[in-house]
């Protein structure tokens, strides 16, 4: 398999806001926007973006993930950066026909097909560095992937910096700006310290990565910061939480200092990882801050993460029950 991400099927579905109506959606090929040099999104970055992943059962069957939750998230980032509004309907619809006409490309398991739907504002004007965009493109993209975890799962390294990966306000919004102001000090610190992410702890307040939430395991409890405005409201997060829930195990959304997650990473047993709809849930073994690196645990990845990470992904695969509704059958 090429690398995660980097595939795509010839055809997306794509609609246009021409400044006061929706168009209908169609399916045209994936390498067919054209763009004005001086479209809004090029200068001012008015674009968000999900992920999620359509998954192919043991009888054939395709079923999109929480399809639902993205699209709602969508909306919303969509609403905060000022973009022209749309109906949850339109999306889905659109998520559901490309689909479906590509349902017999969706790899079986454990690879998938990953679904990047992307809303991008068009007007072509460079005077607008403080207004919205009147016109709008949405479009959704396929791309199959395998495993991310082909090469093997290992424990990850996150060096813990005093920064915010973004802007407060922006935190919640699944925007491509939040990702690029990541990049650099993430390309930074895979140079100094072989670290594959950042750990952003700005005020020592533990928060996220540059694309992953992040989680702390101790014993029969799991800890993660509550939701707020300054990061981004993972749909794997809630997936992940509300399994532990009914797993039995006790989940606190709350505050996390760097010097309690270090105090706690120093118990045997103790267990970290990352969450995203990529990989799912990744084990993070080693915590770097200011120098000096911190086993989680005994730097292994643990039972815990692998158990919940199989959870999911069982119901991901259709080989257990869907008992939230989480699967949408095309």
């Amino acid at each position: 398999m090429a690398a995660f991400g980097s595939v795509f099927m010839p055809e997306m579905a794509m609609a246009r806001f021409d400044g006061t109506a929706w168009g209908q959606s169609a399916l045209v090929p994936s390498d067919s926007i054209s763009l004005h040099p001086g479209a809004h999104v090029l200068h001012y970055a008015s674009t968000c973006f999900e992920g999620l992943k359509a998954f192919r059962h043991e009888d054939g069957s395709v079923a999109i993930f929480r399809m639902d939750k993205n699209v709602a998230r969508m909306q919303q980032s969509s609403e905060l950066l000022s973009l022209p509004t749309f109906d949850a309907a339109l999306l889905s619809q659109m998520i559901v026909d490309v689909v479906r006409h590509y349902a017999a490309d969706v790899p079986t398991p454990p690879g998938s097909m990953y679904i990047r739907p992307t809303h991008i504002g068009t007007e072509p004007a460079i005077g607008k560095a403080a207004t919205p965009t009147l016109t709008s493109l949405l479009y959704v993209l396929l791309s199959p992937v395998g495993d991310y975890f082909a090469g093997g799962s290992r424990g990850l390294r996150l060096l813990m910096e005093d920064n915010a990966r973004c802007a407060p306000h922006m935190g919640m919004i699944k925007s491509g700006g939040n990702y690029a102001s990541a990049l650099h000090p993430t390309m930074q610190a895979k140079a100094k310290f072989q670290a594959d992410q950042v750990l952003f702890c700005p005020n020592g307040d533990v928060q996220e990565t540059g694309a992953a939430n992040f989680l702390l395991i101790d014993g029969n409890e799991i800890i993660t910061k509550a939701l707020d405005a300054s990061f981004l409201h993972g749909i794997t997060r809630d997936t992940i939480l509300t399994l532990a829930r009914d797993l039995g195990m006790k989940v606190s959304e709350r505050e996390l200092t760097v010097d309690e997650l270090l105090e706690r990473a120093a118990k045997p047993g103790t267990e970290a990882a990352l969450s995203g709809t990529a990989a799912v849930l990744a084990p993070v073994g080693t915590l770097i801050h200011q120098g000096k690196e911190y086993k989680v645990g005994n730097g292994e990845p643990g039972s815990t993460t692998a158990k919940l990470r199989q959870t999911l992904n069982d119901i991901q695969w259709g080989k257990a029950e869907d008992k939230h509704g989480w699967l949408t059958k095309v």
